[in-house]
């Protein structure tokens, strides 16, 4: 039984990666801002807000996966610089405090790995994405360089998702019309389910990856690369 830490596992990505390794077996520890209660044994959660409150002990993690994101869209000049800043706190310092706070731990588990996550929109350039694009490249940039600090001991990748039917992108997803207009700007027709992205992190974390470090994992549909 492996020991899995997932930051924002009660919601969308972060639920899916937590409910399929509970199913294998694994116990998993959730840190979230919002309550989720759990009826299994190899289950327990925390309460706490990663920008800011307090982290708990943890005595035994082999893999950290970061899952708290968010998606400010708007006209660069409409834009504040408030707007960076919350963006930068939750996707970045907030993913530097849970690794400096469990990175000892993490060094001591079987197969250590950390998984973060990035957006398609760092490497295609969108309208309207400079704040979350910006906060996700310097993610793709941290991947890179703790992959090769903390080797040959803990693996360091990162997932890069297209647009994910989840809460946080339930106000661009609005309706039919506009999820068919999105699926078809990308090359397989499709964006993603929260299980899509979720099995590329199960893979990361588990033993069959344990070659794989300072990787940037594309789950998009073929957008960041293909045109059709």
């Amino acid at each position: 039984m492996r020991n899995i830490l997932i930051i924002g596992g009660s919601k969308g990505i972060g639920n899916s990666i937590l409910n399929h390794q509970l199913d294998i077996g694994n116990h998993c520890t959730n840190i979230s801002r919002s309550t989720h209660d759990i009826d299994n044994e190899n289950y327990k959660g925390y309460q706490a807000d990663i920008t800011k409150d307090e982290l708990p002990e943890i005595d035994s993690i082999d893999s950290l996966v970061y899952c708290p994101g968010s998606i400010t869209l708007k006209p660069f000049l409409q834009l504040k610089e408030e707007d960076f800043k919350n963006d930068f706190d939750v996707n970045v310092l907030g993913a530097v405090r849970s690794i400096q706070k469990y990175l000892n731990v993490l060094k001591k588990g079987s197969n250590p790995s950390i998984v973060l996550f990035s957006t398609v929109a760092v490497v295609k350039g969108m309208a309207f994405h400079s704040s979350i694009s910006s906060a996700k490249a310097a993610i793709e940039g941290i991947t890179k360089s703790l992959a090769a600090e903390f080797a040959p001991t803990v693996r360091v990748n990162c997932i890069a998702p297209t647009i994910t039917k989840t809460e946080l992108a339930k106000n661009i997803l609005r309706n039919e019309k506009i999820e068919e207009n999105i699926s078809n700007n990308h090359p397989l027709k499709k964006i993603c389910e929260p299980d899509d992205i979720a099995a590329a992190a199960n893979f990361l974390i588990s033993n069959e990856s344990n070659k794989i470090t300072g990787q940037i994992m594309r789950v998009d549909s073929g957008m960041s690369t293909l045109k059709i």
